[in-house]
């Protein structure tokens, strides 16, 4: 059993210590957040595809992650809007790293379904997206990731499973 004793100065309120509790909790989370960000950024710059498409990580912790992409000329097809396989290539790319979160240190994971509804074109700009565990089970991990237009527009969503690749398992051991 932890115990844990607090002495309250005069004029200290229950309140105030709970914020500044919240504070620090906060700001140690914000550190795990920026660490986690980098890893991330780092690790990505390893991955020639995610270099020349140029996907950036914007934000990444436990069950969710936020990627960016300054949409250029080889990113869009024929008519002038960005093409359904680089938003798919960022959605898929978005969620497996929210995904990577909840899962066991070393283990890999594969894209095993992935499901896009293309709401509206992607003319250009800065896009963002989103993603967000759903549910990380014993042999699966499923997330949706949200494309938004740089006018704040729901450009696609895509729904994503993914599983453990050969030789892993998702399923944490008891030790």
């Amino acid at each position: 059993m932890v115990s844990i004793s607090l002495e309250i100065g005069e004029g200290v309120r229950p309140e105030e210590l709970e914020k500044r509790f919240a504070m620090k909790t906060k700001a140690k989370k914000s550190a795990d957040e920026r660490w986690a960000t980098e890893l991330v950024r780092e690790r990505m710059k390893e991955s020639q595809v995610i270099t020349h498409l140029g996907f950036d990580v914007e934000k990444v912790e436990k069950g969710h992650a936020v990627f960016l992409l300054d949409v250029r000329a080889h990113h869009k097809q024929i008519h002038g809007v960005v093409h359904g396989g680089i938003l798919a290539a960022l959605a898929d790319t978005t969620a497996a790293i929210a995904a990577y979160s909840v899962v066991p240190r070393g283990t890999e994971i594969a894209t095993v379904e992935l499901k896009i509804n293309y709401l509206e074109p992607v003319p250009g700009g800065r896009i963002k997206a989103d993603a967000r565990v759903l549910r990380a089970g014993r042999n699966f991990v499923v997330a949706e990731c949200e494309v938004w237009n740089e006018d704040n527009s729901l450009a696609a969503k895509a729904l994503l499973t993914f599983g453990a690749a050969a030789g892993h398992s998702i399923h944490r051991r008891r030790e």
